[in-house]
């Protein structure tokens, strides 16, 4: 038994229950971060699910409007009109904390801030189709980048939670009971030997009184003698 391995001293009481007291404040400072992460996550687990279904509603449109651009092009056609890309894109990646929580953040950039540069071709042996098929996956980028950003921080925080609960539990299930068993059982000790130096004490005592009285009556007899 864990109380059983402590010194039944006033010192060790005093150190138990400033030990209690340290462990049920964080225990509750880890309840509430656990709270507040599931809160979150959970928001971010429905902005993810939505930023999915955007992303792969918008590569399916990007997808099929390719489709219709190859079979009303030439194969050579279409190589050509996307072999030298006009456009680019700069990615920058920074972190943001949340609940100590490091997350992701993607941030891009283009060369130019003309929107027509995403088109590398000219529009007379092109057609609509692939404008569309361009457009579609120049505007699902930003989403697509969002859903990496989301994802990965969904793994993050999923991760602390899964912590942060070992360590609510611990303090809960281990730490707490463990402290206030050991401070149950230096009292009880300390209660025990209180009520053993008192009756050690009420006996000194009384020989005290005894030896005190047969004193007094050696004393008179010795006067009586004389």
């Amino acid at each position: 038994m864990a109380s059983t391995q402590v010194n039944p001293t006033r010192m060790e009481l005093t150190r138990q229950k400033k030990k209690l007291v340290t462990a049920a404040k964080g225990h509750k400072l880890l309840k509430d971060k656990r709270d507040e992460l599931m809160r979150q996550f959970l928001d971010l687990v429905r902005e993810n699910m939505e930023l999915r279904r955007k992303v792969e509603e918008g590569i399916l449109a990007a997808n099929r409007n390719f489709v219709i651009a190859k079979a009303g092009m030439s194969e050579e056609t279409l190589h050509t009109a996307l072999m030298a890309p006009k456009q680019e894109v700069y990615l920058e990646s920074s972190r943001k904390n949340v609940m100590s929580v490091d997350i992701p953040v993607f941030e891009y950039r283009t060369r130019t801030a003309d929107e027509n540069d995403i088109y590398s071709y000219g529009f007379a042996f092109t057609s609509g189709d692939l404008d569309d098929a361009v457009r579609s996956l120049a505007d699902v980028l930003p989403d697509m980048l969002r859903l990496a950003e989301t994802e990965k921080a969904c793994q993050l925080m999923a991760a602390e939670i899964e912590k942060t609960r070992r360590r609510v539990n611990a303090l809960e299930h281990v730490i707490i009971p463990q402290a206030q068993e050991n401070i149950k059982y230096i009292s009880m000790k300390l209660d025990e030997n209180e009520r053993s130096t008192q009756i050690r004490l009420m006996k000194v005592k009384d020989m005290m009184l005894e030896e005190a009285h047969h004193y007094k009556e050696r004393q008179a007899a010795l006067a009586a003698e004389s």
